[in-house]
């Protein structure tokens, strides 16, 4: 448990180009590469950057709300500090929970998507059939790549974050420089008459497509959770999440833009992986591809170490303050990484390759709900916060605070109600069973937590967050 105590604490290294890597380079994962023949497709090449506009829009007005709170409260666990001041013992454990739950859906989302990706480098590698499921055959080759993928992630961020920042810094340059020429050259060799159709199944088309904008932009708020790791004036850690949140927007809809520019939506559908197949269009040349799909592979290794560092900063959070079991709140002696938390994470995510592809939709559209209930929770707690504590310091203080307050926590129970069943983009059977199933457990966890610590506990070591 940390606290006062020096040798058991996390330690303050990450300067102000890691934490930019670290949330830039958490929302810019493998989705950019496998989804947007699919936002295309379903809301036509205007609509798809429509809805982007729009998803991001509410992502940045939330992101506001973030960025004074992480700067007022630096501490680890993020969501967890803001709601538990704000909103108390039992809804600070559903605000973490549920972002962790989204942090989760992307480590296990990219535990699928890299054996995907290493599909398209290597047509056929995938032998040994283990079964079938929704119509997908599960290859062993296919699993154990995902799997080693990983195991290799879990290591990394167990030996630290520093080591794990470093990765990030230059994974992230890879992803800029290949982004940069690819959009370039859209713009460039690109024609307009591509673009057609400009919307596609009119508003029901672009919340198809929103719906999936929470899973994709989740990892801004990896770095209030990251933040007692982070070395800078607390002013520029709002200033830092806001520029990340503004540069993804403009990422997706410019790849989305640049992809329609070069291909109709007719070439877009099934299996085609249209950013890579828009990249060889704009140089015509296969290596053109081999390299977007490299650029994707590194997308994987951003997002993967993000949600690595947040979702077991997160967790180590909970069980500091007794909400979970206290075996998940162990820092390494050494590393000063919540090792637990992180042996977790990698047990989970590892498991996520044996249900095949088809995880992968299944994995976005749960972990968004869990993104956007979070969202929610942190956004009421800004506007408790200022109504309750005016003259609680605030480093980074957001303009007209109350009414972007509003305007948030009225966007994310807008953002919330297109899972439920009545929206034309409601979560199928399954994806209800793993939100609802990881709801239950983490209930179960946080039932025996509080009958074994008590409330009273999590005062006392939440005393030491404010």
């Amino acid at each position: 448990m940390s606290s006062t105590n020096s040798s058991d604490a996390l330690v303050r290294v990450l300067a102000r180009k890691d934490v930019l890597a670290l949330a830039f380079g958490a929302m810019i994962g493998w989705g950019w590469i496998v989804l947007t023949g699919k936002f295309i497709v379903n809301a036509g090449s205007m609509g798809a950057v429509v809805a982007f506009l729009i998803g991001g829009t509410a992502v940045i007005l939330v992101g506001l709300t973030y960025a004074e709170l992480a700067a007022a409260m630096p501490k680890v666990g993020g969501e967890h500090v803001y709601s538990y001041r704000a909103l108390g013992h039992f809804a600070s454990f559903i605000c973490t929970w549920s972002i962790v739950l989204g942090y989760l859906s992307v480590v296990a989302f990219e535990a699928v998507a890299l054996p995907t990706v290493v599909e398209s480098l290597f047509p056929n590698y995938a032998v040994g059939h283990l079964w079938t499921l929704a119509g997908w055959d599960v290859k062993f080759t296919w699993v154990l790549v995902g799997v080693i993928g990983s195991l290799v992630m879990m290591v990394i961020n167990y030996v630290g974050v520093t080591m794990a920042a470093l990765i990030q810094r230059l994974v992230t340059l890879l992803i800029l420089v290949v982004g940069v020429l690819f959009i370039t050259g859209a713009l460039f060799t690109g024609e307009t008459t591509t673009l057609q159709p400009l919307f596609s199944d009119g508003a029901g088309g672009i919340m198809t497509v929103m719906i999936m904008v929470p899973f994709l932009f989740v990892g801004f708020d990896v770095i209030p959770q990251a933040a007692e790791e982070i070395n800078l004036p607390y002013r520029d850690i709002g200033r830092v999440l806001m520029l990340s949140v503004v540069l993804a927007v403009v990422w997706y809809a410019l790849i989305v833009f640049g992809t329609s520019l070069m291909l109709p939506a007719s070439q877009l559908g099934g299996d085609v992986l249209a950013v890579p197949a828009a990249m060889e269009a704009v140089f015509d040349a296969p290596w053109a591809s081999k390299l977007m799909i490299l650029a994707g592979m590194a997308g994987i290794i951003t997002s993967w170490n993000a949600f690595y560092i947040g979702g077991s900063r997160a967790i180590y959070a909970l069980a500091h303050a007794g909400m979970l079991p206290g075996f998940l709140a162990k820092l390494h002696p050494k590393y000063k990484t919540p090792t637990n938390a992180i042996l977790l994470i990698g047990i989970i995510s590892s498991l996520a390759p044996l249900m095949g592809r088809p995880a992968m939709v299944w994995l976005v559209d749960a972990g968004g709900l869990g993104i956007v209930i979070a969202y929610l929770f942190v956004a009421l707690s800004f506007l408790v916060l200022r109504a309750r504590e005016p003259e609680m310091p605030r480093p980074f203080r957001v303009p007209q605070g109350m009414l972007v307050g509003v305007i948030a926590v009225a966007l994310s129970i807008g953002m919330a109600g297109l899972y439920l069943p009545f929206s034309p983009a409601a979560l199928t059977g399954i994806e209800w069973l793993v939100f609802g199933g990881w709801m239950l457990l983490g209930l179960l966890m946080y039932a025996w937590a509080l009958a074994r610590y008590g409330k009273d506990y999590a005062k006392k070591m939440m005393t030491h967050e404010y």
